[in-house]
């Protein structure tokens, strides 16, 4: 059996998810927008997989996906969205996804790509270094008592490396996370937005900064 955490605004997608895995005999705990996801799952180290809606009433469920991972939480995420598209499902591979599933869809092919995702087993946390919290709902940073609001794609981009405490992200993989794909990023724009992302750091005394590694990519130590 694995515990599930299902984030969908949709009252009746809800319901024929929730009961279909319990069929399939999974334990599901239910969240209805980023918000309350965050606020259930981002500490919760017994869920085995985590379903995301995209299209959630208060955030981008790719946002919100990030915004978890960079809280330390490490269960493999399944899109369930209405979002198909080739440059959507690899938009929401680059903000930390593991699988995707398109509506319409089968509970029964649902519950099996849950299955194969438990068995495969959540990675090992690595320690995280931040205090920092991001709100995916608000686009902001949190770090302590204070707050700043970021642009959406200084919150992608920021989140691409809190999400992977003490590695270098590749420049690659940080332009993945933060635009569209497809995007023609030059060095300049995107040395550009990592400079105004540490200038927001500092206003909040954030004991951590944005460093960049050259030629490779960005860390946040």
């Amino acid at each position: 059996m694995a515990k599930v955490g299902l984030c969908e605004d949709d009252p009746a997608i809800r319901r024929v998810v929730s009961e279909g895995l319990r069929l399939h005999g999974h334990e599901t705990v239910v969240a209805y927008d980023g918000g309350e996801a965050l606020r259930r799952f981002a500490d919760d180290t017994t869920l085995d997989v985590l379903i995301l809606d995209i299209g959630l009433p208060d955030a981008d469920g790719r946002d919100v996906c990030v915004a978890l991972r960079s809280s330390g939480q490490v269960a493999p995420v399944l899109f369930l969205t209405a979002l198909g598209e080739l440059h959507e499902r690899l938009s929401g591979f680059a903000a930390g996804a593991d699988d995707y599933l398109a509506k319409p869809f089968s509970v029964a092919e649902l519950a099996m790509r849950v299955e194969a995702l438990a068995r495969r087993g959540r990675v090992v946390a690595p320690s995280d270094p931040s205090d920092l919290i991001l709100d995916p709902a608000r686009h902001a940073v949190v770090c302590g008592d204070n707050e700043v609001l970021l642009t959406p794609t200084e919150f992608r981009l920021l989140a691409a490396v809190t999400s992977r405490p003490g590695e270098v992200v590749r420049r690659r993989a940080v332009i993945a996370a933060a635009w569209p794909d497809g995007a023609h990023v030059s060095d300049n724009t995107l040395d550009s937005y990592a400079t105004r992302i540490r200038r927001k750091l500092e206003q909040i005394e954030s004991p951590l900064q944005l460093r960049s590694v050259r030629g490779v990519g960005y860390q946040l130590r």
